[in-house]
Formats: C-alpha cells, structure tokens, sequence
C-alpha cells in the first residue's frame, strides 16, 4: 500500500532527510519517497494511521497540508 501527503515547509536536501528517517521509524512503513520541489510524500507499508505519519512529519520540524 502506498500513501500520498503534502508536507509544507520543506525547501531542502536536509528537509527531505529529516521527514525521511522520521517516517521510516513508524511501525508499518517500509519506504518512504520525499519530493522537495512539489512538497509530496509517498508513504509504503501498511498498518500506519495518518496520525501516526502526522506525528512523525511534525517531530521533524514540517507539518502535513
């Protein structure tokens, strides 16, 4: 299953970084796909909750549109 999200905030290399290894610590996730330049995420796995990839993108430091 693959999910896709707009995360505002992110301008840079570092950002994508930083929502990547936040996302991939979610029990469920097995990939994550960041997109700087459009701001979208595609999240793989299954078993996660939109909550649980908010929370994530929010520790770091970017918010979910």
């Amino acid at each position: 299953m693959s999910t896709t999200y707009d995360v505002t905030g992110m301008t840079c290399g570092h950002c994508a970084q930083a929502v990547t290894t936040e996302l991939s610590s979610v029990q469920g996730v097995t990939g994550v796909q960041v997109d700087v330049a459009t701001g979208k995420v595609v999240v793989e796995g299954e078993g996660f909750t939109d909550a649980q990839v908010a929370e994530a993108v929010d520790e770091a430091g970017y918010a979910l549109a």
